[in-house]
């Protein structure tokens, strides 16, 4: 196993003691759990009609905006986190790894098992079975077209870590940057992928994907980041009115037809998740968090990439259980598979993710 560069330990070292912000885990959570429920919502439509009940469902939010959610905090995260790295020698291999030990160990776990369950069972593929190349592409987080003619990966929702795993490549390499430089070059990039597709597109693939607006997230926590670094602070009223801000926003996004896609879910969604993270990464922070409440949501935050990930496996699994055991209550199987969920998440965080990425990071020397 390769030795860390010497000089590099001692700020890998501060790293890892980067305190998390507690409000921010809260707000993993939530939009984790907004995703699951804009999932459970069809399946629950099904329970209603096997047991020939009503089901209309809840759009009083735009629940897939958790996915901006997230794209914001990424952004965010990786400034706040990496912040003894710019400048040093070595600090974009050393970022990478982590990135990687992070993310590839519950994705291709996760990937793995949908493909395993649908070759069990190809009725839940909803489509013809994938190929070697789309497969490839799925493992390596690069977009291709999939069997249903969409640019996704085999296991869908892998579609936001397609744009995350650009996010990190382009951000290490801007780590490579005199510090000054670095987020103004991550940021000009991610700008001129989206103009050159918006302008000149559609681009051939992978640009295409690349290129939405929805990139522009990411430059946006970033940005939350340099301002938490000057010393912006939100206190009591001030940052209660921005968060409800967000919220407000959601709730006429959810409204406003065309609000899902392309520079409107940008303008929208994303707009709400940029002054809820700002509510979120710019407050007083204690260093334990008194409230119950918060110390569980935010525990619910480390797990809220396995939640992410996890929840279709719960929510399909528990839907053909209930079906089968005549158990067809709508509200019932909404309040079960969410449930579910959150405790699988949980679980599958400390007893899989967590020692997988300290493995994994260990092996590739960070």
């Amino acid at each position: 196993m390769a030795e860390p560069d010497p000089q590099l330990r001692p700020f890998e070292d501060r790293h890892d003691r980067v305190q998390p912000i507690h409000s921010i885990q809260v707000l993993r959570a939530l939009a984790a759990f907004m995703v699951a429920v804009h999932h459970v919502q069809p399946d629950a439509a099904i329970v209603a009609m096997h047991a020939g009940l009503s089901f209309t469902r809840s759009d009083v939010l735009p629940w897939m905006a958790g996915v901006d959610i997230f794209f914001v905090v990424s952004g965010f995260i990786m400034v706040h986190a990496s912040q003894d790295l710019f400048g040093r020698r070595g600090a974009g291999w050393s970022f990478l790894k982590r990135r990687l030990a992070r993310i590839v160990p519950l994705y291709w776990a996760m990937t793995t098992l949908f493909l395993l369950v649908g070759f069990a069972v190809p009725a839940v593929l909803n489509s013809g079975a994938p190929s070697l190349g789309q497969v490839l592409a799925s493992y390596l987080f690069w977009p291709a077209v999939s069997t249903q003619g969409l640019v996704q990966p085999v296991y869908s929702l892998g579609w936001t870590l397609n744009y995350e795993m650009l996010f990190y490549v382009l951000f290490a390499a801007g780590l490579l940057l005199p510090a000054r430089w670095t987020l103004p070059a991550v940021g000009l990039v991610l700008a001129l992928l989206v103009g050159a597709d918006s302008l000149h597109g559609p681009l051939p693939l992978p640009f295409a994907f690349w290129g939405q607006p929805i990139v522009l997230e990411f430059a946006a926590g970033m940005g939350i980041a340099v301002l938490r670094r000057k010393g912006l602070r939100l206190h009591g009223a001030l940052r209660v009115a921005v968060a409800a801000a967000g919220v407000a926003v959601l709730l006429v996004a959810a409204q406003m037809p065309g609000a899902d896609g392309g520079w409107s879910a940008v303008l929208w969604r994303g707009g709400a998740a940029l002054l809820l993270v700002l509510a979120a990464a710019c407050g007083r922070e204690r260093a334990v968090p008194a409230a119950l409440p918060v110390r569980a949501l935010a525990a619910v935050g480390d797990a809220s990439y396995a939640l992410y990930l996890v929840h279709p496996f719960v929510i399909r699994g528990l839907r053909e259980v209930m079906l089968r055991a005549g158990l067809a209550s709508p509200v019932l199987y909404i309040a079960l598979a969410l449930g579910g969920a959150v405790l699988a998440a949980v679980l599958l965080y400390r007893c899989f993710e967590r020692p997988a990425t300290r493995l994994l990071r260990r092996w590739l020397g960070g």
